[in-house]
């Protein structure tokens, strides 16, 4: 059986981490290699950085915070936002990062999947899909947006999934746009859509807000992974209390 990880997410912009709803109204958490620090002491198992500013003139601050995080934190660590090219990818991995994560570049080519894959191993290539639960029909479905959840792409989220793993993704990071930052739990049939319908890991996020809520999309939703944000940031609840709650309800976890 394979150790289920926690995962904080740091939403970076200006060189500060910020948190909100749906990634808006959008609150200060703190430096975040000084966050990145803690989460290290605190046995997270991996970290992830989205700057979610990315443009041209950011990208300097983005190599600089990934540079600052290799040397101090001995975590693997994830860093996505503005990413467009294998150039990009090389750039953030030089720093020290273990892992690129793409969204609205992969959906505009998907061929950079692809690149990205042969160039670096699938396992360095983590694509985000931010979905959207769309409303009418008979059936549930979900759609893959950009831009923070605000541009709809009319690709289904679950066929967009299985398309990122065949050309190559090795890890889908998977947000619930109608739960971000509502503390109200995962999008469980979202999550468990697209781990039955892919062979690679999935990582939930959005809507952590109780203990159950880690134990459901774990469980029922057969996520690999669990993404945290303004519980950790805020120290509603640290990663210690999350683990031997799930550990007690016989999940498998790094402790």
């Amino acid at each position: 059986m394979l150790t289920k990880r926690i995962i904080p997410c740091l939403d970076v912009k200006d060189g500060r981490v910020v948190k909100g709803v749906q990634f808006v109204h959008l609150r200060d958490a703190g430096d975040p290699v000084e966050q990145a620090q803690i989460y290290g002491e605190e046995a997270a198992d991996e970290l992830v950085f989205l700057d979610i500013t990315a443009s041209h003139e950011q990208r300097g601050l983005t190599l600089e915070m990934a540079r600052r995080v290799a040397e101090t934190v001995f975590i693997p660590f994830t860093v996505g936002g503005g990413i467009g090219s294998v150039d990009d990818m090389r750039a953030i991995i030089a720093t020290g990062a273990d892992k690129v994560s793409i969204n609205t570049a992969a959906v505009r080519d998907p061929d950079l999947i692809t690149q990205g894959a042969r160039a670096f191993g699938s396992n360095a290539v983590v694509v985000a899909i931010d979905a959207r639960r769309c409303v009418g029909g008979s059936q549930l479905t979900w759609e893959t947006t950009t831009h923070g959840g605000r541009r709809r792409t009319g690709l289904d989220a679950i066929e967009w999934a299985v398309e990122c793993e065949r050309r190559g993704a090795g890890e889908i990071l998977l947000t619930s746009m109608d739960c971000d930052g509502t503390k109200a739990g995962y999008d469980v049939e979202l999550t468990k859509t697209v781990a039955d319908a892919v062979s690679i890991p999935v990582i939930a996020s959005g809507g952590a807000g109780a203990l159950e809520h880690f134990y459901d999309v774990l469980t029922t939703g057969c996520a690999d992974a669990a993404l945290v944000a303004s519980l950790f940031h805020f120290r509603e609840m640290s990663i210690a209390q999350v683990k031997t709650y799930l550990a007690g309800r016989g999940v498998w976890v790094r402790r």
